[in-house]
């Protein structure tokens, strides 16, 4: 994709620079506000038909994401495709630690329908694939066949790095690099900059 695509996208999802806390854990110096990107929906079209379009060859019966913008996501590409749409909804642990806390469950209606389908996971936007690493979780759990995972934008490697060790294909619109470190580590911590807490609102 462009340079042009790229930044388009990076501008709908608000992006800035800082010290932040991501939902896996990790710390990073980008953030992304992913509650707005599905606002304008004939700006993010094009890119909801071009990752339909690489999902197909993968014969998928339902598209999951995980609530909230993977949901959105999802239902977009599952109707463009003519299959079924699936949702994971997240359960906060009582005291969540370590890196990749996030639970992510299938409704129960959702999860009687899993057993032996071929299913597309999807999300707006992976780093770490923190809320898409539950979700492939989950729908194995019910029987389903994470097939493919697929996302507008991947950040990084580290998200794409997991699903390629479970042999699940990464299918994206638009790749960036992007750096992230777990917190012992994050020179942005040894260097004072102040940390900021975004994971009810961020990149994953």
């Amino acid at each position: 994709m462009s340079r042009h695509s790229l930044t388009s996208l990076l501008d709908l999802a608000g992006a800035r620079a800082g010290h932040f806390r991501l939902e896996s854990g990790l710390h990073s110096r980008l953030w992304l506000d992913l509650d707005g990107l599905f606002a304008d929906g004939s700006r993010i079209a094009p890119l909801v038909r071009q990752l339909g379009e690489t999902l197909l060859p993968h014969g998928v019966t339902a598209v999951c994401g995980p609530l909230l913008g993977g949901a959105f996501l999802a239902q977009l590409v599952a109707r463009d495709l003519g299959v079924e749409f699936w949702f994971t909804e997240r359960v906060a642990d009582a005291e969540p630690a370590g890196l990749f806390p996030a639970h992510y469950v299938l409704p129960p209606a959702l999860a009687r329908r899993a057993a032996g389908r071929r299913v597309a996971i999807v999300d707006d936007v992976m780093s770490a694939g923190s809320a898409l690493r539950a979700t492939c979780t989950e729908v194995r759990i019910h029987g389903a066949d994470p097939v493919v995972a697929g996302a507008l934008l991947v950040l990084g490697s580290v998200g794409a790095d997991w699903f390629a060790a479970e042999g699940v294909p990464v299918e994206a619109v638009l790749r960036h690099h992007f750096e992230t470190w777990p917190p012992g580590g994050c020179p942005l911590c040894a260097a004072g900059v102040p940390l900021e807490d975004l994971t009810s609102s961020v990149t994953r």
